[in-house]
C-alpha cells in the first residue's frame, strides 16, 4: 500500500465509517464526562513495505508496564489531540515532530483506566533515528502493515480479569503480545485501510 493510497483511505468518509468507537469492556459504567483525554500517534513508516511503529512500555512504569502501545499520553490543557500525539512521540521515542504528515483521526477508544484515547494517524518517512526515553519506553519496534491488512491476523481472545471474563483483540508478533487498546486501534486502522 502506498502513501497516496493510505492518505486517500484516511480522507474517505466511506472508509472511515468502517471504523467505530471502541472500548475496553472494563470501561463500562465510567462516565464519559469524567474520562481523561489522551492521544496516541499511529505512525505508519513509509518503508518500501510500510510498517506501524509501536513501543514496548518500560517494565518499571506505574501503569501498563511491559505492554505494547502507540506513542502517546494525556492531552494537556489547550492542546489538540494532534499536538499531544506528536509531542508525546517526541518525548517517548525521540521522533522528530516535523516528520509526521498527519492524515486524520480514528474513532476514540475508552479504557478501563478512565482514558478516552484519540488515535491520530500519520505518515513518517524513514530512516527513523529514534532515541527511546528509558523511563517510559523499553523498545520501539515495527509491525508490518501487511499484517495489519491481513483480515486473518487479529484474533479474539478471552481471559478472566478482576473476577470476570474479558474479550479482547490480539495481533500476532514474534516477540511481543499486542492486545488491549493498541490492538483495538489497529483493528480500526485495518478496517479503514482495507477498503
Amino acid at each position: 500500500m502506498t502513501a497516496a493510497e493510505i492518505a486517500a483511505r484516511m480522507a474517505d468518509p466511506v472508509a472511515l465509517a468502517r471504523a467505530g468507537v471502541t472500548a475496553s469492556d472494563d470501561s463500562e459504567g465510567l462516565s464519559p464526562a469524567r474520562m481523561i483525554g489522551a492521544a496516541v500517534l499511529v505512525p505508519i513508516v513509509l518503508h518500501p513495505q510500510p510498517s506501524v511503529l509501536l513501543t514496548l512500555r518500560a517494565a518499571k512504569m506505574s501503569s501498563h508496564a511491559g505492554q505494547v502501545s502507540f506513542p502517546g499520553g494525556r492531552i494537556e490543557t489547550g492542546e489538540t489531540p494532534e499536538a499531544a500525539a506528536v509531542r508525546e512521540a517526541a518525548e517517548e521515542v525521540g521522533l522528530d515532530p516535523r516528520l509526521p504528515e498527519l492524515l486524520g483521526r480514528l474513532p476514540h477508544h475508552a479504557t478501563g483506566t478512565g482514558f478516552r484515547i484519540t488515535p491520530v494517524v500519520g505518515l513518517v518517512p524513514p530512516p527513523l533515528n529514534l532515541t527511546p526515553e528509558p523511563g517510559e519506553v523499553e523498545e520501539a519496534f515495527e509491525l508490518p502493515l501487511s499484517v495489519v491488512l491481513d483480515p486473518q491476523a487479529p484474533e479474539r481472545r478471552n481471559a478472566e480479569f478482576r473476577g470476570r471474563m474479558r474479550e479482547f483483540w490480539v495481533w500476532p508478533h514474534e516477540r511481543h503480545y499486542i492486545w488491549g487498546a493498541t490492538a483495538a486501534i489497529l483493528v480500526n486502522l485495518a478496517r479503514v485501510l482495507r477498503g
